[in-house]
């Protein structure tokens, strides 16, 4: 597993310093992290051959070598419900810059947040999790933590957020599967861990969870500038 993890990251290497999101996704689901069903579609056949397959409504992202904050250039589109949407959103997609295909995803729901990791000069690998989404800015609600963590570190960051009561179940909301995330923060450090020469930073933000599933809705891998 680790050794294909290793070829993805070099291949990204010849880009800008980061992996494009499918293949980060591609990494995480190799190393054991949910991920939503999803399709890289570089033309219109493929992006309605998985419509079809998948069904609506479903969610769109410019895939570029060039570009690494999508939203900001008008790169994401959620909530298509229809093939002519579908297909007005792909034509859009292939004017932004280094265009490269779409990848094209099932519409998830869930509280949202951020899982992080760099590797510090001083202290290795580090975790992070935290409330995310828009509102991680705001809120500046995280934890941190030396990777790899346990089971009983998972919990302890949970304890410590200062909205965990959004997680527990808030107004009469179903509480989030907490075993889903604690294994998944298992998981994700360990990966940190191990590729802590490999890589600089991995933000996954936002960490979809809800009573059913904790997914990696969006990752974002920097490689160490030595690597670019």
């Amino acid at each position: 597993m680790l050794s294909k993890i290793r070829e993805i990251l070099s291949a990204a290497a010849i880009h800008y310093g980061w992996v494009m999101e499918p293949d980060a996704k591609n990494i995480l689901q190799l190393a054991g992290i949910d991920v939503p069903v999803s399709c890289w579609a570089k033309t219109p056949e493929e992006a309605l051959a998985f419509a079809a397959k998948q069904g609506y409504p479903l969610a769109m992202k410019v895939v570029s070598p060039q570009i690494l904050h999508k939203s900001d250039v008008g790169g994401v589109i959620v909530g298509i419900n229809t093939n002519e949407s579908l297909l007005a959103g792909f034509e859009k997609m292939t004017r932004l810059q280094g265009f490269a295909g779409v990848l094209i995803e099932e519409m998830l729901q869930g509280i949202e947040l951020i899982v992080g990791a760099k590797i510090d000069f001083q202290f290795g690998p580090v975790v992070m999790l935290g409330i995310g989404g828009v509102s991680v800015e705001i809120y500046q609600d995280t934890v941190i933590r030396m990777a790899p963590v346990a089971r009983n570190d998972v919990e302890s960051m949970v304890a410590h957020l200062k909205a965990r009561t959004l997680l527990e179940g808030f107004r009469g909301a179903k509480p989030i599967n907490l075993a889903a995330l604690t294994n998944l923060m298992i998981i994700f450090s360990q990966l940190v861990t191990d590729l802590s020469d490999d890589i600089e930073s991995i933000d996954l933000n936002p960490v979809l969870c809800n009573e059913e599933r904790c997914v990696a809705a969006d990752a974002r891998i920097i490689l160490p500038s030595s690597r670019t």
